[in-house]
């Protein structure tokens, strides 16, 4: 049926009726193509270790010394790997061009990267069919959300718009730490593998811990990431050789003793956490967020990345026993039809106390004091009647456990959660509970920020804002912490510069409140131990 519309006089106007197909275009015809599924090609998996040992692997994704250590330690176990350089908003760009819309912002950096760091070999003199032969992009996978369940879907995707198809992305499932891993990749997972990965990862965790909290607190700028860097070389360098990482770390103290700090400096501790990638990485992917706390006079307290491994181990034990009551019917790939339930449990709990032990190690090595160690199951059980441990997308329930842990334990004055724009479990899920959260803990203040590449001045604005409050609360509990011992800021600054090593760059007050130099302060107390 058709009618005139004024302004539209001369157009055919379709009403259909609610029965009628809605595939229907305005002039009324039915397309006549019939459609298909589009199936992607499944890549023929790369099993055979000497295949991609022949390979040269590139990695990029975490923080910039993890990708390092990490690639340290494959190139110690005979493979040929190389961290690419941070994912900027260049890269964000590019990423837009070839990758699907309203994609998470982690898969347009990382396949944006890609793209770019392939087009500079070949402006380097490597021919292209060389590059898509004999290169490859090693990433994490595994069933799930997100990066786990369709990213390499997109970087491949990616690759062929941009001209580089058949490149191959090889996945190391994340479950081979548990040992379960069904697609290894052409890596030999086996026990050399796991426990020298590990140690890169703990490696790097324990020695940005430490300068997140030697940074803000240097007389002379710069002294901090010196002193790291020269670190860094000795500990790639055991990696690369596969000499014992402990005696590296210890290596590592002289250079960090000579850093000369001031920690009685009243400044103000900011929590960063979030979805695992934006919260990480450093740069444009997250704002640089860290390094401009840190320059707005904040100390910044990161999650390291072992507590993604202590999930994992969690997250094992949690499904095997899930799973008992389906013994008949469970015939998955990690069903336990006509297999043992106590044995994935017996692994998982001894690699967790493995991790457990070689983080202590580590920490003690290169000085670091208190390293923090999650109890996974114990934060599952305080945020269950806020978020249900089955709800496995992004970080779970550790984002709202970690910030609930901060507020109990008056670790910080500030959480920041920073996730890509529509990160669905984290802004659409975790963000909403946090409200809740805050209500109950309105002592620590909490901001999300959701990351898009753009925006980082509204970002920064809403941040200096927050931090304005969060410094007089320092100064604060640093006036009260005076009060306390009974001294001026002087007489304090004086008993430690003669007190037991409380003046050193590596020193970590015992706990008391958010701020570190409240609790330097408390630790002169006369009599303290």
């Amino acid at each position: 049926m058709t009618f005139a519309v004024p302004g539209l006089q001369g157009l055919p106007v379709v009403l259909r009726r609610k029965d009628e197909s809605s595939t229907a275009d305005v002039s009324g015809k039915l397309p006549s193509q019939s459609r298909e599924q589009w199936r992607e090609p499944m890549p023929s998996a790369h099993r055979r270790a000497d295949g991609v040992r022949g390979m040269t692997l590139w990695l990029a994704g975490l923080t910039r010394r993890h990708d390092q250590y990490l690639c340290a330690a494959l190139r110690g176990l005979g493979y040929r790997a190389w961290p690419m350089a941070a994912p900027d908003n260049e890269a964000l760009k590019i990423g837009k061009e070839f990758c699907n819309r309203g994609q998470c912002n982690p898969t347009y950096y990382t396949a944006g990267n890609l793209i770019r760091h392939l087009r500079s070999l070949e402006a380097n003199g490597i021919d292209r069919d060389e590059i898509i032969a004999n290169h490859a992009l090693l990433t994490a996978g595994s069933c799930g959300p997100c990066r786990f369940g369709m990213y390499a879907t997109e970087y491949r995707k990616a690759l062929r718009q941009a001209g580089y198809e058949g490149f191959r992305i090889l996945e190391l499932n994340q479950y081979a730490m548990t040992g379960d891993a069904s697609e290894q990749s052409g890596f030999e997972v086996n026990r050399d593998f796991i426990v020298d990965i590990v140690k890169s990862v703990v490696a790097a965790d324990v020695l940005n811990m430490l300068g997140y909290r030697i940074r803000p607190y240097e007389q002379r700028p710069g002294a901090t990431d010196e002193a790291l860097s020269a670190c860094d070389a000795i500990v790639i360098k055991a990696l690369e050789q596969r000499r014992s990482v402990l005696r590296a770390l210890r290596r590592c103290r002289s250079r960090i003793d000579a850093i000369e700090v001031d920690k009685l400096q009243p400044k103000p501790v900011v929590l960063v956490i979030g979805e695992i990638w934006a919260m990480t990485t450093e740069g444009d992917g997250n704002y640089g967020i860290h390094r401009f706390l840190e320059r707005e006079g904040a100390e910044v307290m990161i999650e390291p990345v072992y507590n993604w491994l202590f999930y994992l181990f969690w997250d094992q034990r949690y499904e095997v026993l899930e799973r008992r009551g389906l013994r008949v019917a469970d015939s998955t790939g990690r069903g336990l039809a006509g297999r043992s339930d106590t044995r994935p449990i017996r692994v998982a709990t001894m690699m967790e106390r493995l991790l457990r032990l070689s983080i202590r190690l580590f920490a003690a090595a290169v000085g670091l004091s208190r390293p923090p160690l999650p109890d996974i199951g114990a934060m599952a059980a305080e945020t269950q009647p806020f978020y249900d441990s089955d709800v496995r997308g992004g970080e779970a329930f550790m984002e709202v456990g970690k910030y609930m842990e901060a507020a109990q334990q008056r670790l910080c004055h500030l959480v920041v959660s920073v996730k890509p724009f529509g990160c669905l479990p984290s802004s659409g899920v975790s963000d909403g509970v946090q409200s809740l959260v805050t209500a109950r803990y309105p002592e620590t203040a909490f901001y999300a920020v959701e990351t898009t590449g753009d925006g980082k001045s509204s970002v920064y604005s809403r941040l200096q804002m927050m931090l304005f409050n969060a410094h007089k609360r320092a100064q604060s509990e640093f006036s009260e912490a005076l009060a306390t011992i009974g001294c001026d800021e002087a007489e304090a600054r004086r008993r430690a510069l003669t007190g037991r090593g409380r003046s050193g760059a590596r020193y970590q007050p015992p706990h008391r409140c958010p701020t570190t130099a409240a609790n330097v302060t408390l630790s002169l107390r006369r009599g303290f131990g």
